[in-house]
């Protein structure tokens, strides 16, 4: 009896297991399909200025589309739905894909020579808009490369996955599951639109829009066509590829550091308000915003700290301490990674002080990285309730942001979140401190690298391609983390996650 009990279970398991299996396979197929065609503009600016990447652009293409679309229509099946474990299975596995293909072509392409675990670093540094690079000479690789790794930046903005919603539909899936684990911030389950794939095609509209007046202001302020391009992609998608060695300092313009400094802080903010002011013809969603305020109140008094150091230094003159200033604050706190040629030779605790400015990151819903304002100023009421309760045990005390109440779960997932953030950003920078890197450079790896900023300092100042594979592979997974926000990952590593 217990025989004919326990093989009953096994085969309900393998009844569930197969049919959730074959979603699985068959929304990654789809989406490998997807972000496989990213390879032909890559490969049309290769084929325009003669250079032998097509190649390798071109394989990535062929392989991954091939793979990709052989998988989604092996699978293909009516009346998909997807479950929340799904979502987190799919987005997990796919950002895993998505950092293979992305390396690829560095991989592959004969002008770079560019070992696997250097490839890989590239790759999902470009795709998380981390920003962070083992590149040397940034300015000898080829334009079509220069070109890929800003496009990785932008795809890599606002996430395919929001993309792919917008087309699922068409294939007869639901895609809330993959929306709600992959947006940022706590309140996943908030929409622009009645229909999710209206909501996705919203928030890629406003993207668009803000890379091309990005682009056309950088090429206003002095810079060259293609850089303006793809200046503006990394920029808007707070992506921090450049394609010069010394960053924007290259350009040694007030100009254009002010225009990098301003979009980074508009790229910083939720695009969901940008939706609402377009559809309302009104600014009134900005001012009335809680988090916005929050967010530049920080951002203002950051920057002036940092002018304040900087002058006070000895390095600029006041206007120019200002304008470098704000530049560099509004890079790191939004976590751009665009910096000045000489950040290096800024005081120690000047860079130390705007890294862990990086932690705090920008507004929710935005292509930023870090903890998010939000959550910082949820934090920040939280801590100012339980003493207006110690004060006042017997009072009844609600933590209210903008006017809208915030319920328990939202506290409590929100104080999770941030120990396990704390908790995984000390770990990483203890293995990479039991790897004989000094404790700056560790700190400031790691910060980079989890916030999805990419400016390290000490060791990494100049870049990262000076560490071991070991580090730039611990560091890649600190990239996704971040990327992720911890949750989608550490989920699966639950055996709760795995019960049936």
């Amino acid at each position: 009896m217990t025989g004919c009990v326990k093989g009953f279970a096994l085969d309900r398991r393998k009844t569930l297991v197969l049919p959730r299996l074959t979603v699985i396979i068959h929304l990654c197929g789809f989406l490998v399909l997807l972000y496989s065609l990213s390879m032909l503009p890559p490969m049309l600016v290769a084929l325009v200025n003669k250079e032998r990447s097509m190649f390798a652009f071109l394989t990535t293409f062929v392989v991954f589309a091939s793979l990709g679309g052989a998988s989604w229509a092996m699978t293909r099946r009516s009346n998909i739905q997807l479950k929340t474990r799904d979502g987190f299975i799919i987005i997990v596995l796919f950002w895993l894909l998505f950092s293979l293909i992305s390396a690829l072509p560095f991989w592959l392409n004969a002008d770079v020579h560019m070992p696997f675990a250097d490839a890989l670093f590239e790759g999902v540094s470009g795709i998380t808009t981390t920003g962070a690079t083992v590149l040397n000479d940034v300015s000898d690789i080829p334009r079509s490369m220069l070109y890929y790794r800003a496009q990785l930046n932008y795809i890599g903005g606002l996430g395919v996955i929001v993309l792919a919603v917008a087309v699922l539909p068409l294939l007869g899936i639901g895609g809330m599951k993959l929306y709600q684990s992959e947006m940022p911030g706590p309140f996943k389950e908030e929409r622009l639109t009645p229909r999710l794939a209206d909501t996705s095609k919203s928030l890629w509209f406003t993207y668009l829009l803000l890379g091309l007046l990005c682009t056309v202001s950088f090429r206003a302020a002095g810079m060259q066509w293609f850089d303006a391009l793809c200046h503006g992609l990394s920029t808007v998608s707070l992506g921090g590829f450049s394609t010069r060695n010394e960053s924007i300092g290259y350009f040694d313009s007030n100009a254009i550091e002010m225009v990098a400094g301003i979009f980074s802080l508009l790229s910083a903010v939720n695009f969901t308000l940008y939706f609402v002011a377009l559809s309302k013809w009104s600014l009134k969603p900005f001012r009335k915003n809680a988090e916005l305020k929050f967010f530049l109140l920080v951002v203002a008094i950051v920057a002036l700290i940092t002018t304040f150091e900087v002058y006070r230094a000895g390095m600029y003159g006041l206007t120019d301490s200002f304008v470098h200033a704000f530049f560099l604050t509004s890079s790191m706190i939004t976590d751009n990674g665009l910096s000045t040629g000489d950040y290096a030779r800024w005081p120690s605790h000047t860079i130390v002080f705007l890294l862990s400015a990086s932690f705090f990151g920008g507004c929710v819903g935005s292509t930023c990285g870090g903890i998010k304002a939000l959550r910082v100023l949820i934090l920040f009421k939280q801590s100012r309730h339980e003493l207006h309760q110690l004060a006042h045990p017997r009072a009844l005390y609600s933590i209210k942001v903008g006017g809208a109440l915030i319920n328990d779960r939202v506290v409590r997932s929100v104080g999770s979140f941030f120990f396990l953030y704390a908790a995984c950003t000390f770990f990483f920078i203890w293995a990479l401190n039991l790897m004989g890197y000094d404790l700056l450079t560790s700190y400031a790896s790691v910060a980079a690298c989890i916030n999805n900023m990419g400016l390290g300092f000490g060791e990494t100042a100049q870049g990262f391609g000076t560490l071991s594979d070991g580090a730039k592979y611990l560091l890649c997974s600190a990239m996704l983390l971040g990327r992720l926000e911890i949750y989608p990952v550490l989920i699966l590593l639950s055996r709760v996650f795995w019960r049936a």
